[in-house]
């Protein structure tokens, strides 16, 4: 080959490269990348976790999107167990430490955790670790019987946790809150703290990118809720033992799934099924379709028939 010409054909070769990869921008992650993790199950319920990148489909307000991330490996989490201490799980507290204690042990070598509670005060132990008997111990031992459910107020300071310093703060391990309560948010602890709503939590949930469980329980109080009079009474008394039902809207906006334990159900087997869906479920990346700061609505879809898939229905998107 003539030695003049080969300088020309590897400038041309560059030329070509560059002209490619403009065509076909490849997103590696940061704010360019949507991560999206979907739980899919098969008709009885059991996690499916054996299919492709091509078996799923992405919708970004109706448009199917180019997948450019699949990953159906365990993915580690910094997980944040928030339990209610209100008066009316008093009779679920030996219940509430065993699937505690479950849970934890059910955890991965790069999983990290910490516990909390919601009651007469918002408390939560302060520091993510992986070892179980440290979190075994910050388990609660007892329940004031008058304490109230500030349960948007819990999940607010657990979302706190995750930017609380930068040890934590590990982009690898993504966020993650489990909740169980009994009973219907009370409102602010004190005079001096203003109200957090549901729709507050589901905004700074999407906007933070974390996924909400929850377990909802029927209160086991000591002290019972006496009938009132008249027919609404009595609905207000069979009612006042159920869980806040904002409680599943939030688990469904952000992507977690929630369950409802009635008397004689499983609350440690609720628990480690939480743990292994977070072990089984599949992560899909895209680059969004338009960078105007707003939210979009996204679907994730299954192409398999008998195959159901969850995901969070929403995201923020970057702007330019």
């Amino acid at each position: 080959m003539n030695r003049l010409l080969l300088p020309v054909l590897l400038v041309a070769a560059v030329a070509g490269s560059l002209t490619l990869n403009a065509q076909q921008p490849v997103f590696r992650g940061g704010s360019e990348l949507v991560r999206v993790f979907v739980t899919v199950t098969d008709r009885s319920g059991k996690l499916v976790t054996s299919l492709a990148q091509n078996d799923f489909e992405v919708r970004d307000e109706g448009k199917p999107q180019p997948i450019t991330q699949f990953d159906n490996t365990p993915q580690p989490v910094r997980l944040v167990v928030m339990l209610d201490v209100s008066g009316s799980m008093s009779g679920n507290l030996p219940l509430l430490r065993d699937a505690g204690a479950q849970l934890f042990a059910r955890l991965g070598k790069d999983d990290v955790a910490r516990v909390g509670s919601f009651g007469n005060d918002v408390t939560i132990s302060p520091t993510f670790t992986n070892d179980v008997a440290a979190l075994r111990r910050e388990l609660p031992s007892s329940i004031a019987a008058d304490a109230p459910t500030p349960l948007w107020r819990g999940i607010d300071q657990a979302l706190d946790t995750f930017k609380s310093s930068e040890e934590d703060n590990k982009a690898d391990k993504r966020p993650v809150i489990l909740v169980l309560s009994d009973g219907k948010d009370s409102g602010p602890i004190s005079f001096r703290q203003r109200p957090i709503s549901q729709a507050e939590i589901i905004e700074r949930a999407r906007r933070e990118d974390v996924m909400v469980f929850a377990v909802g329980m029927r209160s086991r109080s000591a002290r019972p809720t006496p009938p009132g009079i008249g027919p609404g009474g009595l609905q207000a008394m069979l009612m006042a033992d159920l869980p806040d039902p904002g409680l599943a809207r939030v688990a469904e906006e952000t992507g977690g799934g929630y369950t409802e334990i009635r008397f004689g159900q499983d609350l440690a087997a609720a628990f480690a099924e939480v743990a292994d869906e977070l072990h089984s479920q599949y992560l899909l990346g895209f680059a969004p379709g338009k960078r105007d700061g707003k939210i979009h609505d996204i679907a994730v879809r299954v192409n398999q028939s008998g195959f159901k898939s969850r995901a969070r229905k929403s995201y923020l998107a970057p702007k330019s």
